[in-house]
């Protein structure tokens, strides 16, 4: 069996290069891409038999990759974010991959990859890919945090701040807190803008665990949570949603 490997983290496609060839050595990996472009040229061109694409990538995503390559192959999701309902790709018959990739959670996906394909696959996999295309309007309501060994899914709807840290984004609840791999910014998109408000360039604090937003003797505005943690700072740029009307 021929595959691409499509990941613009270039350790990353390489791990799971590695896995691959000390979990089945039966496959020959055709190529790798480092972005969606790439991955559609050379999936075109290839016409492997599967692809594991991410879900993130420069250009197009893995989403807009499958939805453009048709059915040239079978596709296998690689993703870090959970907010793709897991249950859509399990109910579409098709495969998904949470980083990081395990082994033994590999041996799940080659064992669907060697089973024969539905035929009513390509019917479902549209399906699919119709859903996780179409806007969430109530927004995000899980977040999987932990590892593969320990996963803890924690409601969004209860997390007083998010933080930025890089590529990674720091999830504050209470005493509480985790590192997701997913930055910011593109968390900020899959919350409800009228849930969560961005304060500062690397804050995003949830409405509701707002108790005042409060100048300090330097004129700073801070904003103060219900449950007494450490004030957050607002910037002037986004001031403007703390006055008063």
């Amino acid at each position: 069996m021929r595959i691409l490997i499509a990941d613009d983290e270039a350790p990353l496609r390489h791990w799971l290069r590695r896995l691959l060839a000390e979990r089945a050595p039966w496959i020959d990996v055709a190529g790798e891409a480092a972005n969606g472009n790439e991955a559609l040229d050379m999936l075109r061109a290839l016409r492997p038999d599967a692809a594991f694409l991410d879900i993130r990538m420069p250009g197009l995503s893995g989403l807009e990759v499958a939805a453009q390559a048709g059915n040239l192959c079978r596709m296998v999701f690689v993703t870090a974010y959970d907010e793709f309902a897991v249950n859509a790709f399990e109910q579409a018959a098709t495969d998904y991959l949470l980083k990081p990739v395990t082994p033994e959670r590999l041996d799940r996906t080659l064992e669907r990859l060697r089973s024969p394909m539905a035929p009513d696959a390509a019917g479902l996999m549209q399906s699919l890919l119709d859903r996780l295309e179409a806007p969430v309007a109530s927004g995000l309501r899980w977040l999987r945090v932990g590892s593969d060994e320990s996963t803890q899914l924690v409601d969004v709807r209860q997390v007083d701040y998010f933080k930025a840290a890089d590529k990674y984004t720091e999830v504050h609840q209470g005493t509480s807190s985790w590192l997701v791999r997913i930055s910011l910014s593109e968390l900020e998109k899959q919350l409800a803008p009228d849930e969560f408000w961005r304060i500062h360039r690397s804050l995003v604090v949830r409405v509701q665990a707002i108790a005042e937003a409060r100048r300090d003797l330097m004129g700073r505005l801070w904003v103060h949570l219900r449950d007494g943690a450490v004030p957050l700072p607002v910037s002037q740029a986004h001031a403007c949603l703390f006055r008063r009307h």
